[in-house]
């Protein structure tokens, strides 16, 4: 009945949004206004990421049943949002989204689609791991549509969606998907690593996939740091959890370099952590992002053990460094075609490079595909390993993203970033898939 009262109660209270470019000179001011739900916050902090714009500010207070919370948002450029289409897009999404009305599964955004098959794996990380998988998905004939990639703490997490070959559909049959699952679960094996992984096929379809590869993640306990990894970070964000015993919250402060979504994977983590904001307040810079929340479990108890405060302080931390930008930043942009990602992965394996994060997107027959990769020992990219790509590479464009600590070529441009043009991409190349032998028990 309590259950029943509360939705009845959210459905005479829908969210309402107000969205003004006059109180503020720098940005536009997002306030939204709703009966509280556990989730609620993340949704809308999803909707205004997905857009890619940036929170520059933020302020949340959801006490009483009800939630207050403004937010203070540019675009990429820095410049407040003057386009009508996205203006109204945020308004009616918040305020007729009907996931508002549900129960939060556990995740944002379910898509349904039968449009391709989605697979999600989690396992150890190696150097060469995506090759692989690449390998197989095009032994058995699956065409990569798009696909995103975490690595993290000796970890990785991947959401890939695939149709077959032929079809160009979702792939549906029980037989074929069952040999799919065995096939890719015997690349993430690792007979050292005590952690089974994990495969879930499915072509009915996929909820958000950059709030999947948190959910994943988290479930998969990357957060535990390795002994060998525990030093390696120079950048690491700073986590203090306190108590507020006179107010009966746990507080958490955060301070991190500042970078694209952030907000977005903070409150990721809290809300699989079963965290509820009550109080926060977000203040980013041109170096430092600041943000302080005043937090509950959902069962309404402050943080009680020094074990689970140590808990969320390093679990806040792996939800800031998965999405990190480590390494050389490759962009690639060319015609799509079968076996592609295949193709490219292989070149990177073969000159010793580690792919700590991709996105790999298809569009109206073109690729779009994103690498940061360092060398195996996660050190900086050669220059010559560059050259070496650039001349495997053809009939596509190569962007190198150049960052300040990493050692690329002098011929290269002191700007962000310089592109290269080849011919003949892969051509009179062959590929000799290997076969897998080990069976997934």
């Amino acid at each position: 009945m309590d259950d029943e009262f509360a939705k009845l109660i959210r459905r005479m209270n829908p969210p309402r949004v107000v969205i003004d470019n006059d109180v503020c000179d720098h940005a536009t001011v997002i306030q939204v206004d709703s009966v509280n739900r556990h989730g609620i916050l993340l949704e809308v902090v999803q909707i205004v990421t997905d857009l890619n714009l940036a929170i520059t500010k933020a302020y949340i207070s959801s006490d009483g049943g009800y939630l207050m919370d403004v937010f203070y948002v540019t675009d990429i450029d820095g410049k407040k949002i003057v386009d009508t289409i996205t203006i109204n897009y945020i308004q009616t999404t918040v305020e007729t989204n009907a996931s508002f009305l549900n129960s939060m599964r556990s995740s944002v955004g379910v898509m349904p689609s039968k449009e391709h098959t989605s697979i999600e794996l989690t396992g150890p990380d190696r150097p060469g791991l995506l090759s692989e998988l690449s390998a197989v998905l095009t032994d058995l004939s699956c065409n990569v549509v798009n696909a995103e990639i975490w690595t993290h703490n000796a970890r990785a997490a991947a959401v890939v969606h695939v149709t077959d070959q032929t079809s160009g559909c979702a792939i549906q049959d029980p037989k074929r998907l069952s040999n799919m699952k065995e096939l890719l679960c015997n690349v993430l094996r690792d007979d050292s690593d005590l952690r089974t992984p994990k495969i879930s096929i499915s072509s009915t379809g996929v909820i958000h996939t950059q709030r999947r590869l948190h959910q994943m993640m988290f479930a998969d306990r990357d957060f535990e740091r390795p002994e060998s990894f525990k030093y390696k970070k120079s950048s690491r964000p700073h986590v203090t959890v306190l108590d507020c015993s006179d107010r009966d919250y746990t507080a958490v402060i955060i301070r991190s370099t500042d970078r694209p979504k952030l907000l977005f994977d903070t409150i990721c983590s809290l809300t699989d952590m079963q965290y509820v904001v009550y109080h926060g307040t977000v203040i980013t810079g041109r170096m430092e992002a600041y943000q302080e929340y005043y937090i509950k479990h959902v069962d309404g108890f402050p943080i009680s053990s020094e074990a689970e405060r140590q808990r969320v302080i390093a679990c806040l931390e792996a939800a800031i460094e998965r999405r990190s930008s480590e390494g050389l930043e490759l962009e690639l942009y060319t015609e799509d075609r079968f076996g592609l990602l295949s193709d490219i992965t292989r070149i990177l394996r073969e000159n010793g490079l580690c792919i700590r994060r991709a996105e790999i997107s298809t569009k109206r027959g073109k690729a779009k595909d994103t690498f940061f990769v360092t060398d195996v020992s996660g050190n900086p990219v050669e220059p010559k390993i560059v050259d070496s790509i650039q001349l495997q590479m053809g009939q596509t464009v190569l962007e190198v993203k150049v960052k300040g600590n990493l050692n690329m070529p002098p011929k290269l441009p002191q700007k962000a970033a310089r592109s290269f043009f080849f011919g003949n991409f892969f051509k009179g190349r062959s590929f000799q898939y290997f076969k897998l032998i080990k069976s997934c028990s």
